[in-house]
């Protein structure tokens, strides 16, 4: 088998950090098979579509895209030259064979339980002609087939990384099509977790986020079979040496459990940012959308988590317009962000996810009036973010340069409340860990110097 990239493969990646990690990770899977990456579809050999199915019309978005490169596909063939057209991810999994009749171009389809067998998928295109559909839930675990002896080495993609340690849900919220495209909660074994890190530490990653549908209801086996919370699980990854940096995201409210807490506010290398989303503020939508929990519920919570972690960046996602929503259920959404206040956030107007109880319910929020709740809770949120920012300003902590900046001589970090930090590098480079002083805030990012009587941080 070659080792050699003789061939090309451009991979788009829509939507989530969990696709973002399935991306790279096939990308492993094809690097043994000669492929090397590209950034121009027309030059690729085989070009991947990893989907998203959140929003609404996500399927039209990559029918679309699909006709796009179908003329690229027939511009190479007059050449000589083969392309193929893959459909990967949750909307792969959602339409199946319908994106075979659609689009006859497309030769493969898979969903995001099955990338492990893209060698297989291509020995059979290459040996057969026709379109395959790989949608299936198999019964072996994907992650078995990606470990190094498997022969999938986990490669480096920069000095910060994605770890999926746990996917699926159950938790079956109206809205969401997760566990219809993703499967029920998996969380995968802990020695399957520290070959990934161990292999991403030699290539030069310091700092992790672990990544999962419902993340902080990880509980994977251990050696010795006994069950491992999340919380532990970070307390083992941190003691590796070469882990500088550890997050996560996304979690739950129902799963956030003492020991998290704990850990979050006792261990040094665990940074003090907590992704949790409510969604809204009104009980009477939280029930229709089966969170599974009340405002206040969540409001308690949080103080809970902040009594021990002083210092805690909050992040949290919103949806305004949820059919039913009334303007007493928005301001009491209004009324829970004022309450608890949000470091980041992410908002959105509801939209249609096909397949998902929601998607069936009366009642639903004109678009005019979805625009305009959103719009002002944005605002909203807006004012919170920059006020966090500007707590920032004349503090310093430990920063990691991860990529370089727009200007000449600029790199730019994420503080351990991930904002944005912009610096000058002064023969600094990426991957190293520096002591900042913060100089300037906005509200997206922050500027900052290297304090010269500090020594780099490595």
């Amino acid at each position: 088998m070659s080792t050699t990239a003789d061939k090309k493969v451009f991979i788009k990646t829509y939507g989530c950090q969990m696709n973002v990690y399935d991306s790279e990770r096939m990308n492993d899977v094809l690097v043994p098979l000669g492929y090397g990456e590209t950034e121009h579809p027309e030059d690729a050999d085989l070009i991947i579509l990893n989907t998203c199915h959140i929003r609404e019309k996500a399927a039209e978005k990559v029918y679309s895209d699909i006709g796009r490169l179908k003329k690229l596909k027939d511009a190479r063939h007059s050449t000589g030259q083969d392309s193929l057209i893959a459909v990967a991810g949750c909307v792969a999994q959602a339409e199946g064979q319908e994106i075979i009749r659609r689009a006859p171009t497309v030769d493969m389809v898979f969903g995001p339980q099955t990338y492990h067998r893209l060698p297989n998928m291509l020995e059979k295109i290459k040996a057969g002609g026709k379109s395959i559909v790989e949608t299936e839930f198999p019964a072996e675990d994907k992650f078995d087939g990606l470990t190094s002896t498997s022969g999938h080495k986990r490669l480096s993609h920069g000095v910060a990384a994605f770890v999926t340690v746990q996917e699926g849900c159950d938790k079956f919220c109206a809205f969401c099509v997760v566990p219809f495209t993703r499967g029920a909660e998996f969380s995968r074994p802990v020695s399957q977790i520290e070959e990934e890190v161990h292999q991403l530490v030699e290539a030069g990653v310091r700092e992790f986020t672990l990544l999962g549908q419902n993340v902080n209801a990880y509980h994977g086996t251990d050696s010795d079979g006994t069950l491992l919370s999340l919380g532990a699980l970070l307390d083992r990854l941190s003691r590796i040496d070469g882990v500088d940096r550890l997050r996560f995201t996304t979690s739950h409210p129902r799963d956030m459990n003492d020991e998290l807490i704990d850990t979050m506010a006792h261990n040094d290398v665990v940074m003090p940012y907590l992704h949790l989303p409510v969604q809204a503020g009104s009980d009477s939508v939280l029930k229709a959308m089966n969170r599974q929990h009340t405002a206040q519920e969540y409001i308690d919570l949080i103080a809970k988590i902040r009594k021990a972690i002083p210092h805690l960046a909050l992040s949290g996602d919103f949806i305004v317009g949820f059919p039913g929503e009334t303007e007493q259920d928005f301001e009491d959404t209004m009324t829970l962000v004022r309450e608890v206040t949000y470091a980041q956030a992410y908002s959105f107007k509801y939209s249609v996810r096909p397949g998902t109880k929601a998607g069936d319910l009366e009642n639903q929020v004109p678009e005019e009036i979805k625009s305009v709740r959103l719009t002002k809770l944005q605002e909203l949120l807006m004012e919170q973010q920059l006020a966090f920012n500007e707590q920032s300003l004349e503090q310093e902590f430990n920063l990691l340069l991860e990529r370089q900046g727009r200007h000449e001589g600029q790199l730019i970090g994420r503080s351990p409340y991930l904002q944005a930090v912009h610096i000058e590098a002064k023969g600094h480079k990426i991957g190293d860990i520096v002591r900042v002083h913060v100089d300037k805030v906005g509200p997206r990012s922050l500027s900052a110097h290297i304090i010269e009587d500090t020594a780099q941080l490595n």
